[in-house]
Protein backbone atom coordinates (compact mmCIF):
# COMPACT_ATOMS: atom_id res chain seq x y z
CA UNK A 1 0.00 0.00 0.00
CA UNK A 2 1.09 3.96 -0.24
CA UNK A 3 0.06 6.40 2.24
CA UNK A 4 -2.69 8.61 1.18
CA UNK A 5 -2.09 12.09 0.73
CA UNK A 6 1.26 11.60 2.91
CA UNK A 7 2.56 14.90 1.56
CA UNK A 8 -0.42 17.00 2.73
CA UNK A 9 -0.35 15.42 6.00
CA UNK A 10 3.41 16.20 6.23
CA UNK A 11 3.19 20.04 5.15
CA UNK A 12 0.51 19.94 8.45
CA UNK A 13 2.86 18.09 10.99
CA UNK A 14 6.07 19.89 10.61
CA UNK A 15 3.86 23.42 10.22
CA UNK A 16 2.55 22.89 13.40
CA UNK A 17 5.71 21.69 15.06
CA UNK A 18 6.97 25.02 13.51
CA UNK A 19 3.92 27.14 15.18
CA UNK A 20 4.98 25.77 18.45
CA UNK A 21 8.58 25.95 18.18
CA UNK A 22 9.16 21.99 18.82
CA UNK A 23 11.70 20.48 16.72
CA UNK A 24 10.72 16.68 16.25
CA UNK A 25 13.98 15.80 15.13
CA UNK A 26 12.72 14.37 12.02
CA UNK A 27 13.39 15.75 8.85
CA UNK A 28 9.87 14.47 5.77
CA UNK A 29 12.86 11.28 4.81
CA UNK A 30 13.19 10.27 8.55
CA UNK A 31 9.58 11.29 9.20
CA UNK A 32 8.96 8.43 5.92
CA UNK A 33 11.05 5.81 7.16
CA UNK A 34 10.03 6.07 10.76
CA UNK A 35 6.50 5.23 9.43
CA UNK A 36 7.42 2.52 7.20
CA UNK A 37 9.55 0.76 9.77
CA UNK A 38 6.94 0.99 12.21
CA UNK A 39 4.58 -0.58 9.30
CA UNK A 40 7.18 -3.17 8.64
CA UNK A 41 7.58 -4.46 12.10
CA UNK A 42 3.69 -4.59 12.22
CA UNK A 43 3.24 -6.68 9.42
CA UNK A 44 0.37 -4.50 8.05
CA UNK A 45 0.06 -3.29 3.96
CA UNK A 46 -3.28 -2.32 3.50
CA UNK A 47 -6.54 -0.58 5.54
CA UNK A 48 -3.24 0.98 8.23
CA UNK A 49 -4.11 3.96 9.97
CA UNK A 50 -1.10 5.84 11.57
CA UNK A 51 -1.26 8.30 14.59
CA UNK A 52 1.75 9.94 15.25
CA UNK A 53 2.57 12.29 18.75
CA UNK A 54 5.35 14.49 19.38
CA UNK A 55 5.87 16.00 22.85
CA UNK A 56 8.95 17.88 23.87
CA UNK A 57 9.46 15.29 26.36
CA UNK A 58 10.64 14.00 29.81
CA UNK A 59 10.37 16.68 32.34
CA UNK A 60 12.40 17.12 35.28
CA UNK A 61 9.46 18.83 37.04
CA UNK A 62 6.11 18.93 36.60
CA UNK A 63 5.55 22.57 35.63
CA UNK A 64 4.74 24.45 31.88
CA UNK A 65 8.00 25.55 31.13
CA UNK A 66 9.43 24.06 28.20
CA UNK A 67 13.06 24.00 29.43
CA UNK A 68 11.91 21.81 31.96
CA UNK A 69 12.18 19.10 29.13
CA UNK A 70 15.54 17.58 29.03
CA UNK A 71 15.55 14.67 27.10
CA UNK A 72 14.50 15.71 23.54
CA UNK A 73 11.08 15.34 21.58
CA UNK A 74 9.45 11.92 22.58
CA UNK A 75 8.39 10.23 19.44
CA UNK A 76 5.16 8.37 18.91
CA UNK A 77 3.36 6.54 16.14
CA UNK A 78 0.52 4.13 16.74
CA UNK A 79 -0.46 1.64 13.88
CA UNK A 80 -4.30 -0.07 13.60
CA UNK A 81 -6.09 -1.73 11.34
CA UNK A 82 -8.77 0.51 10.27
CA UNK A 83 -12.23 0.36 9.14
CA UNK A 84 -15.79 2.79 9.08
CA UNK A 85 -17.80 0.91 10.99
CA UNK A 86 -20.87 -0.45 8.65
CA UNK A 87 -23.71 0.62 10.36
CA UNK A 88 -22.30 3.94 9.63
CA UNK A 89 -20.97 4.23 6.04
CA UNK A 90 -24.95 4.02 5.41
CA UNK A 91 -27.46 5.04 8.57
CA UNK A 92 -25.23 8.13 9.48
CA UNK A 93 -24.15 9.18 12.75
CA UNK A 94 -26.06 11.06 15.25
CA UNK A 95 -25.41 14.45 16.40
CA UNK A 96 -25.94 17.21 19.55
CA UNK A 97 -25.27 20.56 19.54
CA UNK A 98 -23.39 21.08 22.28
CA UNK A 99 -22.53 24.03 24.82
CA UNK A 100 -18.74 24.30 24.10
CA UNK A 101 -18.11 25.95 21.39
CA UNK A 102 -14.99 26.71 19.37
CA UNK A 103 -12.04 28.85 20.61
CA UNK A 104 -10.81 32.14 18.85
CA UNK A 105 -7.55 31.78 17.21
CA UNK A 106 -5.80 33.97 19.09
CA UNK A 107 -6.06 32.02 22.55
CA UNK A 108 -6.54 28.41 21.14
CA UNK A 109 -5.95 27.65 17.42
CA UNK A 110 -7.71 24.46 15.79
CA UNK A 111 -4.52 24.38 13.44
CA UNK A 112 -2.09 23.80 15.60
CA UNK A 113 -3.58 19.96 15.77
CA UNK A 114 -1.88 19.90 19.73
CA UNK A 115 -3.06 17.27 21.86
CA UNK A 116 -4.22 19.98 24.31
CA UNK A 117 -8.17 19.76 23.05
CA UNK A 118 -10.10 19.98 26.48
CA UNK A 119 -12.73 22.34 24.56
CA UNK A 120 -13.28 19.01 22.09
CA UNK A 121 -13.15 16.28 24.93
CA UNK A 122 -15.56 17.94 26.92
CA UNK A 123 -17.94 18.62 23.83
CA UNK A 124 -17.48 14.92 23.47
CA UNK A 125 -18.58 14.30 27.04
CA UNK A 126 -21.47 16.65 26.57
CA UNK A 127 -22.77 14.45 23.03
CA UNK A 128 -22.38 11.73 24.83
CA UNK A 129 -24.43 12.40 27.71
CA UNK A 130 -27.18 13.71 24.92
CA UNK A 131 -26.71 10.23 23.47
CA UNK A 132 -25.22 11.43 20.47
CA UNK A 133 -21.90 9.84 18.46
CA UNK A 134 -20.18 13.29 18.36
CA UNK A 135 -20.99 16.70 19.32
CA UNK A 136 -21.94 19.52 16.53
CA UNK A 137 -19.69 22.68 17.68
CA UNK A 138 -20.23 26.17 16.95
CA UNK A 139 -17.95 29.07 16.33
CA UNK A 140 -17.81 32.44 18.80
CA UNK A 141 -20.25 33.96 16.81
CA UNK A 142 -22.95 30.84 16.82
CA UNK A 143 -22.49 29.36 13.07
CA UNK A 144 -21.98 26.19 12.60
CA UNK A 145 -18.56 24.89 12.69
CA UNK A 146 -17.34 21.23 13.39
CA UNK A 147 -17.67 18.55 15.59
CA UNK A 148 -15.55 17.77 18.24
CA UNK A 149 -13.52 15.38 16.02
CA UNK A 150 -14.67 15.84 12.30
CA UNK A 151 -14.98 18.55 10.02
CA UNK A 152 -18.43 18.93 8.86
CA UNK A 153 -20.40 19.92 5.67
CA UNK A 154 -24.08 19.80 4.41
CA UNK A 155 -26.17 19.85 1.23
CA UNK A 156 -28.38 22.31 0.68
CA UNK A 157 -30.34 22.16 -3.33
CA UNK A 158 -27.17 20.50 -4.87
CA UNK A 159 -24.96 23.27 -3.01
CA UNK A 160 -22.16 21.77 -0.80
CA UNK A 161 -21.42 24.13 2.43
CA UNK A 162 -18.88 23.92 5.13
CA UNK A 163 -17.43 26.61 7.68
CA UNK A 164 -15.40 29.37 6.41
CA UNK A 165 -12.31 27.39 8.21
CA UNK A 166 -11.33 30.23 10.73
CA UNK A 167 -12.32 27.92 14.03
CA UNK A 168 -12.07 24.08 12.75
CA UNK A 169 -9.00 21.66 12.20
CA UNK A 170 -7.38 22.30 9.20
CA UNK A 171 -8.55 18.76 7.72
CA UNK A 172 -6.97 16.99 4.60
CA UNK A 173 -10.00 15.56 3.66
CA UNK A 174 -12.15 18.53 4.25
CA UNK A 175 -9.49 20.20 1.81
CA UNK A 176 -9.75 17.05 -0.70
CA UNK A 177 -13.31 17.48 -1.01
CA UNK A 178 -13.51 20.82 -1.76
CA UNK A 179 -10.83 20.20 -3.85
CA UNK A 180 -13.18 17.62 -5.71
CA UNK A 181 -16.27 19.57 -5.80
CA UNK A 182 -14.48 22.42 -7.50
CA UNK A 183 -12.97 19.93 -10.39
CA UNK A 184 -16.06 18.30 -10.80
CA UNK A 185 -18.61 21.34 -11.53
CA UNK A 186 -20.15 20.77 -8.08
CA UNK A 187 -20.88 24.28 -5.76
CA UNK A 188 -19.02 24.63 -3.20
CA UNK A 189 -19.09 27.69 -0.57
CA UNK A 190 -16.70 27.98 2.50
CA UNK A 191 -19.25 30.53 4.54
CA UNK A 192 -20.92 31.11 7.84
CA UNK A 193 -24.32 29.24 8.32
CA UNK A 194 -26.76 28.59 11.26
CA UNK A 195 -28.67 25.51 12.90
CA UNK A 196 -31.74 26.54 11.09
CA UNK A 197 -29.80 26.02 8.13
CA UNK A 198 -28.03 23.00 9.29
CA UNK A 199 -31.62 21.12 10.32
CA UNK A 200 -33.32 21.77 6.95
CA UNK A 201 -30.60 20.34 4.77
CA UNK A 202 -31.03 18.08 1.93
CA UNK A 203 -28.00 15.66 3.69
CA UNK A 204 -24.84 16.11 5.81
CA UNK A 205 -21.42 14.38 6.42
CA UNK A 206 -18.25 14.51 7.80
CA UNK A 207 -15.12 14.30 7.19
CA UNK A 208 -11.78 12.97 8.29
CA UNK A 209 -8.56 10.89 7.88
CA UNK A 210 -10.18 7.71 9.04
CA UNK A 211 -14.03 7.75 7.80
CA UNK A 212 -13.53 10.08 4.47
CA UNK A 213 -17.11 10.81 4.32
CA UNK A 214 -19.32 10.10 7.29
CA UNK A 215 -23.34 10.19 6.21
CA UNK A 216 -24.84 12.57 9.32
CA UNK A 217 -28.67 10.66 10.13
CA UNK A 218 -30.13 13.13 12.74
CA UNK A 219 -28.68 16.42 14.51
CA UNK A 220 -30.42 17.41 18.09
CA UNK A 221 -32.96 14.73 17.17
CA UNK A 222 -34.09 16.02 13.70
CA UNK A 223 -33.43 13.76 11.02
CA UNK A 224 -31.53 14.88 8.05
CA UNK A 225 -33.09 14.32 4.47
CA UNK A 226 -34.01 10.50 4.63
CA UNK A 227 -31.08 10.06 7.74
CA UNK A 228 -29.48 7.65 5.58
CA UNK A 229 -26.86 8.68 2.64
CA UNK A 230 -28.02 11.57 0.34
CA UNK A 231 -26.90 11.03 -3.19
CA UNK A 232 -24.17 13.93 -3.13
CA UNK A 233 -22.26 12.15 0.21
CA UNK A 234 -22.14 9.49 -2.16
CA UNK A 235 -20.99 10.89 -5.39
CA UNK A 236 -18.29 12.68 -2.96
CA UNK A 237 -17.51 9.79 -1.36
CA UNK A 238 -16.93 7.72 -4.89
CA UNK A 239 -14.86 10.56 -6.24
CA UNK A 240 -12.57 10.90 -3.05
CA UNK A 241 -11.90 6.90 -3.63
CA UNK A 242 -10.64 8.19 -7.55
CA UNK A 243 -8.66 10.73 -5.83
CA UNK A 244 -6.88 8.70 -3.46
CA UNK A 245 -6.69 5.79 -5.90
CA UNK A 246 -4.82 8.27 -8.14
CA UNK A 247 -2.75 10.01 -5.81
CA UNK A 248 -1.38 6.49 -4.71
CA UNK A 249 -1.03 5.58 -8.16
CA UNK A 250 1.74 8.76 -9.07
CA UNK A 251 3.73 8.19 -5.16
CA UNK A 252 4.29 4.26 -6.10
CA UNK A 253 6.03 5.51 -8.75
Amino acid sequence: GVWAFLDAHMDRFFEACKAVSLDPLWDRQGLFEALEMTRRANGMETDVHARLMVTRGVKVRPFQHPSLSRSGPTRVIIMEHSKPVDRLRSAGVRLATVPQVRGLPMSQDAKYNSHSKLNCVIAALQAAQAGADEGLMLDPHGFVNTTNACNFFIVRKGEVWTSTGDYCMNGITRAKVIRICRENGIPVFERNFSLVDTYSADEAFLTGTFGAQTPVGSIDGRVIGTGQMGPMTQRLRGLYKELVARDSAENRL
